[in-house]
C-alpha cells in the first residue's frame, strides 16, 4: 500500500525524522487558511501517488498569501499521471543550501533490505543514476543484524558535508544526517515497509536536516500489524489501488496511455515489455490472478477504465485455471452497460477460449476487436491507441 505524502510524513514525524509544520486542504480557502497560521513563504504540494508532481506542475511556491488559494484551486483541478488530486499538502517553505537523496528499499536482488544515498537529490534523481551510478551508495542491509554504524559512516562521508557545519541548536549537520539515516531503517523495519524514501532530503541555509518529502510503501501482507494503516486502505474506496485490492486484484499504475489486463504476473509483464518494444505504452500493471470469474474481471476493468487517461484497453489472457468464457462474460457485463470511449483489443487463448471468442461475437460490441495471438493484439492496440490519441488531439481534447 502506498502512502500520500502527508501520511508518510505523520509516520516520518512519529519515528523522529525532521519534517516541516504542514496542513492538509482540500479547498482552496482551506489552503489560504493554512498559509495564514503556517506563515509565508509556503508550498502548496499536491496530494497524489505519484512521482513526477513536480514536473506537472503540482508543486507551487507562494511567497505572497493571494498565491495560495489561486495555486490550491489550480493543483486541485489537475489529474497527474490519470490520479485526481483530491486535496493539497500546504508546507512551510525553506532555504535550501543542499539537495540529498536516502531511501531504503525491498531489493528482489539482494533478497533483502537495500539503503541507498546519493549526495544529488530531487527530481532527477533517476537522472543522476545513469548519468552517473558511482555517486550513489548502494549498501545492503542485514535484516537480522539491522542497519550498522559503519553503513551510517558511508552515507555521512558520501555527503561530502564540512565539519563546520551546524544547524541552529550547534548540532554538527553530519550528526542529524546519521539520525535521520538511523531513524529511516527503524521506520522501515517497525512499519513492515517495503520502501522508504525521502527525496529531496534537504540541508537547509541554516544547517538543518529536514524530509521535504516522503514516499512510504507499506506490504500489504503486513496490514493486519498495523490497524490504522489497514483502517485506511479499507476507507479508501475512491482509490484505484484500494478497490483493486478489496477485488483480489494485483493493480499498479504506470505512466502510459495502454490499459492492460491479463491473468498471471508473468504474462502482464511480458505484455508490458512487448508493448514498450512496438513503441507504445502502458498505464498500468494489473493482473486478474487465477480463475477470474466475470465479476472480478468487471471490477478490474471499472479499475483501469477509472483512470481517465488511457487511449486503448488491451486484454491478454490465457485461459488455465481462469476460464476465457468468463472473462468475455465480465467484458460484455462492462462493455455492455458503460459507454467506453476508447477501443479495446482482446486475445483469448487456452481454456475455453473458442467459447470466449463465441461469447463477444455474439455481443457485437463496439469498438473491440478480437485479435488472434499476443504479438497481433500488441500490434493493434499500439496502432489503436496512436490513432485515438491523435484524434483526441485534434478535437482538443
Amino acid at each position: 500500500m502506498d502512502l500520500l505524502e502527508h501520511r508518510g510524513k505523520s509516520l516520518f514525524a512519529g519515528a523522529g525524522l525532521p519534517v516541516l509544520p504542514s496542513r492538509l486542504a482540500f479547498l482552496p480557502a482551506e489552503a489560504q487558511a493554512a498559509a495564514r497560521e503556517l506563515g509565508l513563504p509556503v508550498v502548496v504540494k499536491a496530494q497524489v501517488k505519484s512521482g513526477g508532481r513536480g514536473k506537472a506542475g503540482g508543486i507551487r511556491l507562494c511567497r505572497a498569501e493571494g498565491e495560495v488559494a489561486s495555486a490550491a484551486a489550480d493543483i486541485l483541478a489537475m489529474s497527474i499521471r490519470g490520479q485526481a488530486v483530491t486535496c493539497v499538502l500546504v508546507e512551510q517553505a525553506v532555504e535550501i543550501a543542499r539537495e540529498l537523496y536516502l531511501a531504503i528499499s525491498t531489493s528482489r536482488a539482494q533478497r533483502g533490505p537495500l539503503l541507498i544515498f546519493s549526495a544529488e537529490g530531487g527530481v532527477d534523481i533517476e537522472e543522476v543514476a545513469r548519468r552517473n551510478p558511482a555517486a550513489l551508495v548502494r549498501t545492503p542491509v542485514d535484516p537480522l543484524l539491522g542497519l550498522c554504524d559503519y553503513q551510517v559512516r558511508d552515507v555521512v562521508a558520501a555527503a561530502a558535508l564540512g565539519a563546520e557545519l551546524a544547524g541552529p541548536d550547534g548540532t554538527p549537520v553530519k550528526q542529524s544526517l546519521a539520525g535521520v539515516v538511523g531513524a529511516l531503517w527503524r521506520l522501515y523495519r517497525d512499519s513492515d515497509a517495503t520502501l522508504c524514501e525521502i527525496n529531496p532530503l534537504v540541508v537547509t541555509a541554516s544547517g538543518e536536516v529536514v524530509c521535504l518529502d516522503s514516499k512510504v510503501t507499506i506490504d500489504d501482507n503486513a496490514l493486519y500489524r498495523h490497524a490504522d494503516l489497514k483502517a485506511e486502505s479499507d476507507a479508501g474506496v475512491e482509490d484505484r489501488e484500494a478497490r483493486a485490492r478489496k477485488a483480489g486484484l494485483a493493480f499498479v499504475a504506470l505512466g502510459g496511455d495502454i490499459g492492460v489486463l491479463g491473468n498471471g504476473a508473468g504474462l502482464v509483464m511480458s505484455i508490458i515489455d512487448q508493448i514498450t518494444a512496438a513503441g507504445g505504452s502502458a498505464a498500468d500493471f494489473c493482473d486478474l490472478g487465477g480463475g477470474a470469474r466475470a465479476e472480478v474481471v468487471a471490477a478490474a476493468l471499472d479499475v483501469i477504465l477509472s483512470m481517465g487517461s488511457i487511449s486503448a484497453l488491451l486484454v491478454s489472457i490465457f485461459g488455465g485455471i481462469t476460464r476465457c468464457d468468463e472473462v468475455a462474460r465480465g467484458l460484455v457485463e462492462v462493455l455492455g452497460q458503460a459507454r467506453v470511449d476508447v477501443p479495446v483489443v482482446v486475445r483469448l487463448d487456452g481454456n475455453a477460449a473458442a467459447e470466449g471468442r463465441a461469447v463477444l461475437a455474439e455481443a457485437r460490441l463496439p469498438g473491440v476487436t478480437v485479435a488472434a495471438g499476443a504479438a497481433e493484439a500488441v500490434r493493434l492496440a499500439v496502432a489503436v491507441a496512436a490513432a485515438h490519441a491523435g484524434l483526441d488531439t485534434r478535437r482538443g481534447g
